[in-house]
């Protein structure tokens, strides 16, 4: 079975149904990973939104958690603009591939524990096929815990936390930053100064 005929998770197949029967023109389906076929980071996020994601085909591209990300990005050199309005805006990631824990849609942008890890066999596969010199970056707490269970590690070893940095038994290292929301960039939790400091991290430890 390819991602994009998946539906191993039935609340989220029926809502990828309606969804395509309400929004016609949206992409409606399991969202791939975008980026670099052999980034130097690798990106978690969450899940796709419903008019982000969901309605362009690429991973926080018409949403408001895609203005920091892509902003960033495009300030440390991996993406060739700082927006990502549409699936078909010419932008190009070098060095960074983004995806995320689970790859449809959750309704209310809330997916269940059963179905991150019925979709964790994906981020698996992503994962076993970076370099191993891939730094990785995950955006909140359950990108981060999906991550370590891809990596079958146990999450009290790896405490999640703004800015934290765990070196992996396999010798790549796992960032933590808050999740670039709307929420989070809105209250503050997450400032743009926050946000490059973690990126800024990565940069410098890539050099070492």
């Amino acid at each position: 079975m390819s991602l994009l005929s998946c539906t191993a998770c039935p609340r989220l197949a029926d809502f990828l149904a309606a969804s395509r029967a309400r929004y016609p023109g949206y992409y409606c389906r399991p969202v791939p990973a975008f980026g670099d076929d052999h980034p130097r980071l690798f990106i978690v996020g969450l899940a796709p939104g419903l008019h982000g994601a969901n309605r362009s085909g690429r991973p926080f591209t018409g949403d408001h958690a895609g203005i920091l990300l892509y902003e960033t990005l495009h300030a440390f050199g991996y993406g060739s603009r700082p927006e990502s309005s549409s699936g078909d805006d010419g932008l190009i990631l070098a060095g960074c591939r983004i995806s995320n824990a689970v790859k449809c849609v959750p309704p209310e942008n809330k997916p269940e524990t059963g179905e991150i890890k019925r979709c964790n066999v994906w981020l698996q596969a992503e994962l076993a096929g970076l370099p191993a010199s891939t730094a990785l970056l995950a955006l909140g707490l359950i990108a981060h815990k999906a991550v370590l269970m891809a990596l079958r590690l146990k999450p009290g070893a790896y405490p999640f936390g703004h800015g934290a940095v765990h070196l992996l038994p396999d010798g790549r290292s796992l960032h933590d930053s808050y999740h670039c929301s709307r929420y989070n960039t809105q209250t503050r939790r997450l400032t743009p100064e926050m946000f490059r400091a973690v990126f800024q991290r990565i940069w410098v430890d890539s050099t070492r």
